[in-house]
């Protein structure tokens, strides 16, 4: 069958018989053109001409491509938190979630760069670090964990600066989730509430008290049960990803000083502290088991009342 032209909605048009199958294309919107591949594959430029750099490269920017990912989900299921959209907001981190497991596995690809093949162009990247991300940055300011001074390393760049100024200054994924309990009647501190988005979020007892609530009646609060344990997903998977982030480095140049100056995996080890949802952590030891019929006890023996 020779190639067929023909007209659709004013498009040139054409389809031909390849393999058994008819195959239809037209000059409107390609493949190429919607994904762009042409710039996406022209965007692999090597400093040096050692062959595992190629590596190095990819591998860096689909981990940026899915940054860039969560960061837009994290923004789908904000907005659907402050409607009050629970079932909607909880499809979308359940989404997250799976993005982040396949971001925690592809660090085994690059964990196949050995130090000798990382050794052979480590000295070409100059001062260049992952540590300069300002997706990555951005995306802990949008969970959370909000740290000002980070942003100095990207004064050059007036455009991340911006996008970090406005992550910092906008309530997180957490300050929504806590702005929700509120609505629904679950007590949350004003000063929780209403406070100044640009500084880091510190940890409160009140809180704590509050989801100690939901999950000791979890029959009367599923819904705030579950997206508590979505959420809390985000953060396991996070650290997880932290952890074979930093056993990467630790494999591949051990306790050397990272390109970018900071003491390498030493700094990644520390990151492995740092908490978006501190409290939903720190409430797990207070529980205690549960009754008969359900009911908790608090550690006392009394059985707790929200």
């Amino acid at each position: 069958m020779p190639i067929r032209h023909y007209l659709e909605d004013g498009v040139d048009s054409y389809e031909a018989l390849i393999d058994g199958e008819t195959i239809q294309w037209d000059a409107g919107l390609s493949y190429a053109r919607h994904l762009q591949t042409e710039q996406l594959l022209a965007a692999q430029v090597p400093v040096s001409d050692k062959p595992d750099e190629m590596l190095f490269i990819i591998m860096h920017q689909q981990m940026e491509l899915w940054i860039k990912l969560l960061l837009h989900e994290v923004a789908v299921a904000m907005g659907d938190l402050k409607e009050d959209r629970l079932a909607r907001a909880g499809k979308t981190l359940d989404r997250i979630v799976v993005i982040q497991r396949h971001m925690i596995h592809s660090w085994e690809v690059l964990a196949t760069l050995t130090p000798h093949d990382f050794a052979s162009f480590r000295g070409f990247l100059r001062k260049a670090s992952g540590f300069q991300s300002h997706q990555y940055r951005e995306l802990e300011f949008v969970l959370g964990l909000k740290r000002p001074d980070l942003m100095l390393i990207h004064d050059g760049d007036p455009v991340a600066t911006a996008r970090l100024a406005a992550a910092l200054a906008a309530p997180s994924l957490y300050d929504e989730v806590l702005a929700l309990l509120s609505r629904r009647g679950i007590a949350i501190p004003v000063d929780r509430l209403e406070r100044d988005w640009r500084q880091p979020y510190l940890p409160s007892e009140a809180v704590e008290d509050a989801w100690l609530q939901i999950y000791q009646d979890v029959d009367n609060h599923w819904d705030l049960y579950d997206l508590a344990e979505k959420v809390a997903g985000i953060e396991y998977y996070f650290q997880e990803w932290r952890f074979k982030h930093m056993k990467t480095v630790a494999r591949v140049i051990g306790h050397k000083t990272g390109t970018g100056g900071s003491s390498g995996v030493n700094y990644l080890v520390k990151a492995l502290n740092l908490s978006f949802f501190p409290e939903l952590w720190s409430m797990r030891t207070r529980m205690s088991a549960p009754r008969a019929g359900g009911n908790y006890a608090a550690p006392d023996g009394c059985p707790f009342h929200g």
